[in-house]
């Protein structure tokens, strides 16, 4: 029995070994031209629609498995964030048992949709390719016995045509033939008509899936909307309740707490402070300057000691001026009377030893509202558009933020100096930047 079975077992691999070579032999042969091949056009299209069939169907099954990986997210996300708002409503608070419900309920919404979606969607799209492989698996049996009939169909003819016929190789030839047609007709016949309906049924399968991703989109919308206005209740009943009590945000810290915070730190750890911004007073000092006919005088109490401004305008050619503010007073009553006038020709106004009209010829080149320039004294990589990518060494042209509001603690608004020099753009160049990563140049 063990021998029979051995027997048996070795003749089938056997036969599937010629089988195998038999077809291999015949594919050469079409290839080459030798052997003609046995088309069916309509056939072939059917399969085209299938493979398109079974690719579209793939892709949906991927992205529908991504949406409810999704939705899952999203789930854990809202629950979380419920259960932060019952962790901060304290006990005493009004209303708090009813947060308390809503957020059960809100859970229970998102599970219920989560839940209709594997089953009304995803298990629904698993039965429609689950289809598929059987039919691939036909298609390439239908290949194969295809390639059967032409082989016995050439041998058949190749024995027909011989010099010398044999009559018995040419009957058994003949039967082979026969059977192997009969094969393959009947699973071509079956193929030609399963493909073309299943083709058709992609229409229906698409429709009922989406109708039920946004029935039940729709229908979960509407509940979590009605839950979350029955929560916006809540929280404006807690309000009206401690109306008295509540805290205003402000959009900026006082300047106490901007000496201590900074938005980040330098790569290397150095901690650097924040350069200290100066008020340059475009004014000049009623010391350096006075109208011609009248002096100024000074009260007692006044330091009678020339300042750098007077000293540094007695050395563009006010040294009258600057030694008459440096001369004491010692009667205020007739100290006007006893100084002597002082006439300034052609005095330039000073600002900090810079000429007035220097400096605005300066400021005219520079970005509305300029302010005064920093130097990066380390590399900073922008993480949001409306930043600054920074190098060490880039000098940036610092102006003031448009709404004062929107300026958070420790970042300076401006533009680099070669992207405005290079561009004049100022409102696509401009960007903030951390202070700390800076340092004040001028």
């Amino acid at each position: 029995m063990a021998e029979m079975g051995k027997g048996v077992t070795a003749g089938k691999i056997a036969s599937n070994m010629q089988k195998k070579l038999t077809r291999a032999q015949e594919k050469v042969l079409q290839k080459l031209g030798k052997a003609d091949e046995t088309k069916d056009e309509q056939f072939e299209q059917c399969v085209q629609n299938f493979n398109k069939q079974l690719t579209e169907g793939s892709k949906l099954q991927k992205d529908l498995r991504t949406y409810l990986s999704s939705v899952k997210a999203m789930h854990e996300a809202s629950k979380r964030l419920t259960e932060c708002l019952q962790e901060v409503y304290e006990p005493e608070w009004p209303g708090r048992d009813d947060a308390n419900k809503i957020a059960e309920n809100n859970e229970l919404l998102w599970t219920d949709f989560h839940q209709k979606l594997v089953d009304q969607a995803l298990l629904t799209m698993d039965t429609y390719l689950g289809q598929f492989p059987d039919i691939k698996s036909r298609i390439a049996k239908r290949g194969r016995k295809l390639v059967d009939y032409d082989s016995a169909r050439h041998h058949y003819e190749s024995l027909q045509t011989a010099k010398k016929k044999d009559e018995a190789k040419i009957a058994k030839a003949e039967e082979e033939l026969v059977k192997a047609q009969k094969v393959f007709e009947e699973m071509n016949i079956d193929l030609q008509e399963e493909l073309p309906s299943l083709w058709n049924s992609r229409v229906g399968f698409y429709v009922n899936t989406f109708q039920s991703i946004a029935g039940l989109e729709e229908n979960f919308h509407k509940e979590m909307g009605k839950l979350n206005q029955n929560l916006n209740d809540v929280l404006v009943n807690l309000e009206k309740e401690h109306a008295t009590s509540t805290y205003p945000v402000k959009a900026q810290p006082s300047d106490s707490t901007k000496a201590n915070k900074t938005p980040s730190s330098p790569p290397d750890g150095t901690p650097i402070t924040s350069p200290e911004i100066k008020v340059v007073n475009h004014e000049p000092e009623p010391s350096t300057l006075e109208a011609p006919g009248g002096g100024i005088p000074k009260s007692p109490s006044q330091s009678t000691e020339a300042t750098p401004a007077e000293a540094e305008g007695a050395g563009k050619g006010g040294t009258a001026g600057a030694e008459a503010a440096a001369k004491p007073e010692t009667d205020s009553g007739s100290a006007s009377s006893s100084l002597p006038t002082v006439v300034v020709d052609s005095v330039p106004a000073t600002v900090n030893g810079t000429d007035e009209n220097t400096a605005v010829s300066e400021r005219s080149d520079m970005p509305p509202g300029f302010l005064f320039k920093v130097q990066a004294m380390h590399d900073y990589a922008a993480t949001d558009n409306d930043e600054l990518q920074l190098k060490t060494g880039d000098v940036v042209l610092v102006t003031p933020f448009e709404n004062p509001e929107e300026q958070d603690e420790g970042w300076l608004m401006g533009v680099k100096e070669s992207d405005w020099l290079q561009h004049k753009a100022f409102d696509q160049c401009r960007g903030v930047f951390p202070e700390n990563f800076t340092e004040r140049v001028q």
